[in-house]
C-alpha cells in the first residue's frame, strides 16, 4: 500500500447477493453515498462457492438432501452464517440459511441494468434491498429472469426489454467483469476498488473512508461495524 495522497468520488464495490457478508453490509455501503455523498458503482461478482466450499441441498425443514462437503467445510460454513446472523439481527435483518447454492449471475445482471436504467439512485437502492431482504428471507429465487423482472419494476426501474438483455448483452457484460475483477484480484464480497488497490471485507469501511478522503492522517484501526457509518 502506498502513501499517495489522491480523492475519488466514485467508490466501486463487488457485490454478490448470495452472500450473507454482502448482504449485512450493503446498507452500511450505501451510507457512504447517502451520508458522505460518494458515488457507488455496484459491480456484480458472481462467486463460485461450490469450488471451495462444497455443495449442498436442504429441504424446508433443514435435513440435507445431497451433498459433497466435507466435516471442515461444514464447520466453516455453519461458523459463517452464524456470524452474518448476529449482524442481520443486529440491523433488524432476517437471515435465513439458502436451501442450495445459488447461481446468482443473472441477479448481477440485473443489478447492472438497474445501474443503468434506474431514474434515482433511491430507485437502484429500493431494488438492491428488496432483492437482498427477500432472498434471505427465501422469499425470492434469483435464478428467475421474471421475478427479477418484477423487482425491477417494484423498485420503479424500467424492465422492458430486461430479459432479451438478460440473455444476451448482459450475460455477455456480465462474464467479462467476472474476468476483468478476477485478473485484478477480487476474490471475495464486499470487495472496494479504490484506483489500483483492493479491500476486502465491510471491516475495511474505515480504511475505505480514509482512503477516499484523501488519506489524510494516520490510517484507521480496522474493525467491524455493527451499524451504519
Amino acid at each position: 500500500m502506498t502513501n499517495e495522497q489522491y480523492e475519488v468520488s466514485v467508490l466501486s464495490v463487488c457485490i454478490d447477493f448470495k452472500s450473507p457478508y454482502a448482504f449485512v453490509a450493503h446498507e452500511l455501503i450505501w451510507q457512504l453515498e447517502i451520508r458522505l455523498g460518494y458515488t457507488v458503482n455496484w459491480m456484480p461478482l458472481t462467486l463460485n462457492i461450490g469450488s471451495f466450499l462444497g455443495r449442498a441441498e436442504k429441504r424446508d425443514d433443514g435435513k440435507v438432501v445431497d451433498s459433497n462437503r466435507t466435516p471442515q467445510q461444514w464447520s466453516v460454513v455453519k461458523a459463517a452464517y452464524r456470524e452474518a446472523r448476529c449482524y442481520a439481527e443486529n440491523q433488524g435483518r432476517v437471515l435465513r440459511g439458502p436451501l442450495k447454492i445459488w447461481d446468482s449471475s443473472k441477479a448481477g445482471i440485473a443489478l447492472i441494468w438497474a445501474q443503468n436504467h434506474a431514474d434515482t439512485r433511491g430507485h437502484l437502492k429500493d431494488f438492491m434491498t428488496d432483492v437482498f431482504d427477500r432472498f434471505w428471507q427465501r422469499e425470492c429465487d434469483i435464478e428467475d429472469l421474471d421475478i427479477l423482472k418484477i423487482a425491477l419494476s417494484n423498485a420503479g426501474i424500467q424492465s422492458e426489454g430486461f430479459i432479451h438483455y438478460a440473455q444476451g448483452a448482459g450475460r455477455v457484460s456480465h462474464d467479462l467483469l467476472q474476468d476483468q475483477l478476477l485478473t485484478q484480484g477480487v476474490f471475495g464480497v464486499p470487495s472496494f476498488i479504490i484506483e489500483d488497490e483492493v479491500f476486502f471485507g465491510r471491516e475495511h469501511l474505515d480504511t475505505v473512508i480514509w482512503r477516499l478522503n484523501g488519506s489524510q492522517g494516520p490510517m484507521p484501526f480496522v474493525r467491524y461495524p455493527w451499524q451504519a457509518v
